[in-house]
Formats: structure tokens, sequence, C-alpha cells
């Protein structure tokens, strides 16, 4: 396992409320790669496994600190999203026509409240996943997604979100 540190260039990026459309533009917040809220601290590494010359599985993990109830509202926001919003194609720029479905999907219990978002894109005749586990600790939320993998390759993503709680409980970050 490879991890390099990043920090994402939506740090501290502010949505609006529940009155977006289901329009292209809500993407990366229906696959959780933005958040309702502004964190009052975040970090981000990039996760990389190389099981085996012909696959190379991809991900990122993010933690996000609040200084309110940020991060309970971002947990309900985003399962309110996804319930309006569980289809959406691209309209206009680069992937035009390309369709990206979510769903909350059964996964882990963790933490105080937790949520496994099923995400997929479908370009043409090919589909990559982008699913992500989100995990609420009191005002922090610990965010694991795989980064456009092939079917099934969400396979690592449970294991790595629940290393990553650990992790945050035995230490803090």
């Amino acid at each position: 396992m490879e991890i390099a540190t990043v920090m994402p260039s939506d740090a501290g990026d502010q949505r609006s409320g529940f009155n977006v459309s289901c329009s292209d533009s809500v993407i990366p917040l229906l696959s959780a790669r933005r958040l309702t809220g502004t964190p009052s601290a975040m970090a981000a590494a990039t996760l990389s496994y190389d099981a085996d010359p012909d696959w190379l599985w991809v991900g990122t993990e993010v933690l996000r600190t609040y200084a309110d109830d940020g991060a309970r509202r971002a947990m309900t926001d985003l399962r309110t999203f996804i319930g309006r919003c569980p289809t959406v194609v691209v309209s206009s720029g680069p992937g035009v026509g390309d369709r990206h479905r979510f769903a909350v999907a059964p996964g882990p219990r963790l933490g105080d409240d937790s949520i496994h978002v099923s995400c997929s894109a479908t370009s043409g005749s090919g589909t990559l996943e982008c699913d992500s586990v989100l995990v609420r600790i009191g005002t922090t939320l610990v965010v694991v997604q795989e980064e456009g993998n092939e079917p099934g390759g969400d396979k690592y993503l449970i294991q790595l979100a629940e290393a990553a709680l650990r992790r945050y409980q035995m230490t803090g970050s």
C-alpha cells in the first residue's frame, strides 16, 4: 500500500442546501467528493495498491473535522441528495451523456453513524465504480473513497474504512 498526502481543492468548500438541482454539477456532492458545510480542519491521503501487473486499486482517505454539528448535517444532506438524485446524466462539457448512478448500499455500521455510497459512472459501454464509506465520530468524518475502479473493485474499501477508523480512534488523526 502506498500513501501520498494531499489537500483536496474543496477544503472549506461551502455548498448550498437542499435547493441544488439534480444537474451534473452535484456529482461531486453525490459521490461524497465534496460535502456540505465547512470543516475546521481537513487532511487527505491518496491510497494505491498494486495487486498484480494488470490491476491497480486507487482510493483516497479524507479526514474532516467540524467545529459544530457539520459532520452530522453532511451525512444527512448526502443521504437526502442521493434520495433526490439517484441518476445524473452529464449535460455539458467533457463526458456529455455519461450516466452516474448513486445509492446508499449495505455497509458496515461504524462509529456514531456510517454510510456506504455506491457510485458508478457509465460512458459508452464502459463502467467504473467510485464507492465511498463515510464514518462519523462526533464532529469528525472519516471518508474512504475508491477512485474509478473496475466493477467489483470495492473489496478493499470496507477494510480500509475500518482501518482508518481504528487509527483515528487510537491517534486522533
